[in-house]
């Protein structure tokens, strides 16, 4: 593999990259609560997709709350 034959000075190595920029994040909002979400991805704050729900963070909540309690009696 070839070396470079003598050094890049530090204005010609930044200036190759200039372009490399991180890219804005695209937002849309949630057809169901509004909220801003990525596109083509679950909505975070009510767990929407395509006017479907997919994820229910509301009976996700209870399970979690459950399994502590049920944890909690074990150990006791």
């Amino acid at each position: 593999m070839p070396n470079p034959r003598r050094r890049h000075s530090r204005a010609r190595g930044r200036r190759r990259r200039t372009h490399w920029k991180l890219a804005n994040i695209k937002l849309v909002e949630c057809s169901q609560c509004k909220a801003p979400k990525a596109p083509h991805k679950l909505c975070p704050a009510c767990g929407y997709y395509d006017g479907k729900l997919v994820l229910d963070f509301e009976a996700k909540k209870k399970r979690k709350a459950e399994k502590k309690k049920k944890k909690g009696k074990g150990q006791g």
